[in-house]
């Protein structure tokens, strides 16, 4: 399987991990939207929500886990949580989006090792 996200929880490729165990990754999209733009990917290969079974509880548990850790060190008052379906899919791999939103504040797009490094400390 030619998966990257399959190849980041392999540890074949780096990424940015903020949270990992034995069901799911939580790391920083590469492309992101915003400073904080976080994904949540199951370990188990779900090509998309459709395949998918008890782990989207479990996704959104990490999620709101994550969610006051991202709104605080980032200093943002509203996130929102993703998921797509069917060709707007670009990873054929079922992952959770946490997209932090800085209302129309005009933040601009740090270093992703910039951001890693606040969300960590």
């Amino acid at each position: 399987m030619d998966c990257i996200f399959c190849k980041i929880i392999k540890k074949e490729i780096p990424s940015k991990i903020l949270y990992e165990d034995d069901l799911v990754l939580a790391m920083l999209d590469i492309n992101p939207m915003n400073n904080g733009h976080t994904l949540i990917i199951p370990k188990k290969h779900y090509t998309d929500i459709m395949e998918a079974d008890d782990i989207l509880d479990y996704m959104f548990k990490i999620a709101k886990d994550l969610t006051p850790i991202l709104m605080d060190k980032l200093e943002v008052k509203a996130l929102t949580y993703l998921i797509n379906y069917g060709d707007s899919q670009q990873v054929k791999h079922l992952h959770l989006h946490l997209i932090p939103d800085y209302l129309n504040e005009n933040k601009h797009l740090k270093d992703i090792d910039e951001v890693y490094n606040l969300l960590k400390s």
